[in-house]
């Protein structure tokens, strides 16, 4: 049974004590834990006086109040909380000590939550370590009312059920029945009726468990079901940035059922391990990516690397799902993954105005891509990425929009596929660079040549610059929906309108021409490719 803190009958006890003139935050205390050199039979309220544990009822919450854990030790902390402090004012929990030491471990051995913070407003947790070998890390969920203003800031999250469970994680119960460092609210779960507004999570570390961030808003109704209505209430003001992930079993960061979240510098290695092989009669186990959008609107993932994902069936770095409108992934970095794109549109609504712009993928070459899938997208947006072998690319569900400015170099044998709709559709294909494949019939007027790349080392990103004097350098379409950026992928400021995601004039390289010999040369292999898929069975 977790300890309970409520908020309200603390607040009495307070208020009682206190002069009519004198704010409640001049009483905040401060309470003092150290689990190696303290004593239950303390005051807590000083490093001299510290407890040793948590285990006492003398908790006063009021905005202000903190509770400080000593540096270097280890403390079994399994809490259900209801308080509240104020955007000048938060409840704070954190650490003090020797900075020297390690962050103080908030651990519990249970099936269950370090911390699960119910109908909170403004409460900090920062510069401590969260493990839970059979639990989940924090739960923060509006029962009751909205929660607002919570911040999760240098927190270590690691150790949390990480192992393949062979099937999606349960989003609707909590952070320990999902294996998650994190979790906001629930998908489907009962008796969430309350968002969570302007919620930060900021330079975290996830490592060795089986999810990071899910982050879910109301939905009622699935969006899947054609026949059903879908009724959302949004979260608000969600930013994740400077966080980092490895090693982990399913998803890195989910953004569910939010309005105007951004996912900012973030870095995502080696996850959505588990399901890395198909089943033996070749059928996917089940599916998950590392970040990605479910249900949302006018959201942002940018500025982050994506590599290592290897769950057989999804693994993708971007992924609009669920009828999620209006988001944008832009300075991706994506390497080593199944592959780079696979989006989701359900219920026969296609989705719209989705963005996809410099981003640049290497070796993202497992799984075939998908602009759009299941209902489609309408007003889609896809410019200035750099695509370096790549599988194939299916745009058969792409209804509007514009794919234009991008780089593509498929694996040999690969290739744009289409059907009669895309010839038929309403987007704009043109100003891309096609190599080792040939040019979609609907994109006939694009180039056809080998990049002109700065480098051939596919670890280093500057290698993907061009080299000046490369055709793609000025070749760039300008046009009203392709919105003109600042900076490139590289973060330089963007001084000429190219084809890929180097906005730069180019850079100092010998420049190789792509010669009639060498034409000859890669249709040979791309030829060579396809009678290799048609042997393997793969090419239909």
């Amino acid at each position: 049974m977790k300890k309970i803190i409520s908020v309200f009958l603390c607040a009495v006890i307070v208020f009682a004590c206190m002069s009519i003139c004198v704010s409640a935050e001049d009483f905040a205390p401060t309470y003092y834990i150290d689990s190696v050199g303290g004593d239950d039979a303390n005051t807590g309220l000083s490093e001299n006086n510290a407890w040793k544990t948590i285990n006492h009822g003398e908790w006063v919450f009021v905005p202000g109040t903190k509770v400080l854990f000593k540096r270097g030790g280890v403390y079994d902390v399994e809490v259900t909380m209801t308080v509240s402090g104020t955007r000048e004012n938060p409840i704070v929990i954190s650490s003090y000590g020797d900075a020297d030491e390690d962050k103080p471990v908030l651990r519990t051995a249970n099936h269950n939550e370090v911390f699960d913070f119910v109908d909170c407003d403004y409460v900090t947790v920062s510069e401590v370590a969260i493990t839970a070998p059979n639990g989940g890390g924090i739960w923060i969920r509006g029962l009751n009312k909205q929660s607002n203003g919570m911040t999760i800031e240098n927190v270590d999250f690691y150790d949390m059920q990480n192992y393949d469970s062979h099937h999606r994680d349960p989003f609707g119960s909590g952070a320990a029945d999902a294996r998650a460092a994190i979790i906001v609210n629930g998908l489907w779960g009962s008796g969430y009726a309350h968002t969570v507004n302007d919620l930060t999570i900021r330079g975290c570390s996830v490592e060795n468990c089986a999810s990071g961030f899910l982050i879910w808003g109301i939905v009622y109704g699935n969006p899947a079901d054609s026949l059903g209505s879908v009724d959302r209430t949004y979260n608000k003001n969600v930013l994740v940035e400077d966080c980092y992930f490895n090693n982990m079993y399913a998803e890195a960061i989910v953004v569910g059922v939010c309005d105007g979240a951004v996912v900012t510098n973030c870095t995502s290695l080696n996850t959505c391990l588990g399901g890395a092989e198909p089943l033996p009669d070749g059928s996917i186990e089940y599916f998950t990516a590392s970040m990605w959008f479910w249900g949302s609107k006018n959201s942002v993932i940018e500025h982050t690397e994506i590599a290592g994902q290897k769950n057989y069936g999804d693994a993708m770095t971007v992924d609009f799902d669920a009828d999620s409108n209006y988001c944008t992934y832009q300075y991706i970095y994506s390497h080593d993954n199944i592959r780079f794109m696979c989006n989701n549109a359900m219920g026969g609504r296609p989705q719209a105005g989705n963005t996809v712009r410099y981003c640049l993928s290497v070796n993202d070459n497992v799984g075939r891509n998908s602009m759009a899938s299941g209902s489609g997208e309408v007003d889609f947006r896809f410019y200035n990425n750099t695509i370096v072998n790549g599988p194939e690319m299916h745009v058969v569900n792409v209804m509007s929009g514009i794919v234009a400015n991008n780089i593509f170099t498929f694996k040999p044998g690969y290739y744009f596929y289409y059907n009669d709709r895309n010839l038929n559709a309403k987007t704009d294909f043109t100003n891309n660079c096609y190599y080792m494949a040939p040019n979609p019939p609907f994109d006939l007027l694009s180039m056809n040549t080998r990049p002109d790349f700065a480098g051939e080392d596919v670890t280093d990103i500057n290698s993907f610059k061009l080299i000046k004097g490369s055709r793609l350098i000025g070749a760039g379409l300008e046009r009203d929906d392709i919105e003109k950026m600042e900076y490139d992928f590289f973060g330089e400021k963007v001084t000429s309108n190219n084809i890929g995601c180097y906005g730069g004039d180019g850079v100092e390289g010998e420049l190789d021409r792509y010669t009639l010999f060498d034409m000859i040369s890669d249709s040979f292999r791309f030829l060579a490719g396809i009678f290799t898929r048609l042997i393997n069975g793969e090419l239909f």
